[in-house]
């Protein structure tokens, strides 16, 4: 577990200049606390066992968002009372990993044979509590049959309804927003307890992979696994979240973007999923972070306009829009196992859930073991994000500063043009001309 003092340690200090009134640092117990969840299957059981990490020191969490999988366990989390929620997850994750097939050992066969083995039978014949296979002839056609998906999903609805208080859920204790697809349209949809009531359709929804699941139907309208368009809900975070309001977000990922070069046709298949569903993670949050630093930096320079220009009203209202009080990103991104290749994903081992509830385990208090870097690396306005669980390979970015511009003494021309400026007019003789 993470001591009170290591989750204190990401309170950073923010120093503020100018006219605007702001924190004066960003405090985890008072700032609003995001817990963004990427999806990724059976690689899901990384994110319980970072909120394990945080549930002795910080287990209060103001919104959780989340894709796919990361809808399950968001549900899991705001769907119960704090001290239960650890056990929810791992009733959960137990029950997926219970078939027969997945509580064997894998210490039989080598162990890449045993997790594409382990996946063979998840394939064939279903995950308790999650899905079955369709037992339709229609399927006989092949890719002509007329049904939208191999398996049924209602085991899942069960264990949504059995795990989940939805009632918590849209009380509104915590705020709660999942990421799907519209079929018909293909854009992004969230839904959010602040705009709708919750229900486990709207979970499931947000994890119907086709052609493996189908489309759930909410108000008339056919959702599929909100991943297709964009696999984590940190851009919505960041544009709902009030600008007046300090955020720290803790970002679970369980893709990277980053890999070795492929040397067989299995690695080339798991990099191409790599690629495709990790959303360009650092890239995009990386981006996101450098828009709202810019703009935070124009409402600095705007902040150094002489006062009858920035008080002018237009000036003012596009100062306002542009400033936000500091955000702070704690990017987690779960690293696979050599053995581990396009499977990964719906590989329900017991071995493997526990092995991936232990990396996020210990990445979450690797983490929390730089309180120097939590401190130090956010002393200016921005989005400050922040990757410190390889010990190897620590990142932090900071925000855009802005130089201090040094006084300097006046030029002899300017301080003509200043003595000529208060020097009296003299009177000139009627009609004589100026030449």
């Amino acid at each position: 577990m993470v001591s009170n003092d290591a989750m204190r340690a990401v309170k950073t200090s923010i120093s503020r200049k100018g006219s605007r009134r702001f924190a004066a640092h960003i405090d985890i117990d008072t700032a609003t606390k995001a817990l963004v969840l990427q999806g990724g299957g059976a690689l899901g059981a990384y994110q319980a066992g970072v909120y394990e990490g945080l549930r002795d020191s910080h287990s209060a969490v103001d919104w959780v968002a989340g894709v796919s999988i990361g809808a399950v366990n968001a549900a899991l989390i705001a769907g119960n009372a704090p001290e239960h929620r650890v056990a929810r997850l791992r009733e959960f994750w137990n029950l997926v990993s219970s078939g027969l097939a997945q509580r064997l050992s894998p210490g039989w066969a080598d162990r890449a044979w045993f997790n594409q083995w382990s996946a063979a039978t998840s394939a064939a014949f279903g995950i308790p509590g999650f899905f079955a296979p369709r037992r339709d002839p229609a399927l006989l056609l092949g890719t002509a049959a007329p049904v939208l998906s191999y398996y049924d999903t209602a085991p899942l609805q069960s264990t949504l309804e059995r795990l989940v208080d939805f009632d918590r859920i849209n009380d509104g204790g915590v705020r709660f927003s999942v990421g799907a697809v519209d079929v018909q349209t293909g854009n992004s949809v969230y839904f959010d307890n602040t705009q709708c009531r919750i229900g486990p359709e709207h979970i499931m929804a947000s994890g119907a992979l086709p052609p493996g699941f189908a489309p759930v139907h909410i108000d008339g309208r056919a959702y599929w696994d909100g991943g297709i368009v964009s696999n984590t809900p940190l851009q919505y975070v960041l544009d709902e979240h009030p600008r007046t309001d300090p955020l720290v977000v803790l970002q679970v990922d369980l893709f990277s973007a980053r890999g070795a070069m492929p040397r067989t046709l299995d690695e080339a298949l798991e990099r191409q999923k790599d690629i495709t569903y990790s959303s360009r993670t650092r890239m995009n949050t990386d981006a996101m972070a450098a828009n709202l630093n810019l703009q935070q930096a124009i409402a600095d320079l705007i902040g150094k306009l002489p006062p009858a220009l920035r008080n002018d009203a237009s000036v003012q209202a596009v100062r306002a829009h542009l400033t936000h009080e500091p955000i702070e990103i704690l990017h987690l991104i779960y690293r696979n196992k050599p053995y581990e290749l396009e499977s990964k994903d719906y590989e329900f081992s017991r071995a493997s859930v526990d092995e991936h509830w232990q990396a996020g385990l210990r990445d979450i208090c690797t983490t929390l073991k730089h309180p120097e870097l939590l401190q130090v690396a956010a002393e200016s306005g921005g989005v400050t994000t922040f990757d410190l669980a390889q010990p190897d390979d620590i990142r932090v970015k900071r925000p855009l500063k802005l130089p201090t511009m040094p006084a300097t003494s006046p030029t002899r021309a300017e301080k003509g043009a200043t003595t000529r400026s208060r020097r009296p007019a003299t009177a000139r003789s009627p009609g004589k001309a100026r030449t």
